[in-house]
């Protein structure tokens, strides 16, 4: 990606700029969807560990606002 070339100078290593694209990715893709970046990993790491796959699609941006809104508008 041309838009990070400047900022990836500096990342150390291969490794590290693959690792900084990637979150990048993640970020600009919770910001697209409206999805709050910190919130959504913070739930994301406390999850992850005791969902089976079949269930991992839920913790997709999208699909996480979704069903944090329908659990608020449930607690309302």
């Amino acid at each position: 990606m041309a838009l990070g070339r400047r900022n990836w100078t500096f990342a150390g290593s291969q490794r590290g700029a693959d690792r900084a694209a990637i979150m990048l990715s993640v970020i600009t893709t919770c910001r697209l969807n409206d999805v709050d970046p910190k919130a959504w990993l913070a739930d994301v790491f406390a999850r992850i560990a005791d969902l089976p796959v079949s269930r991992l699609h839920e913790l997709l941006p999208w699909q996480w606002k979704a069903h944090k809104g329908t659990a608020i508008a449930a607690a309302a």
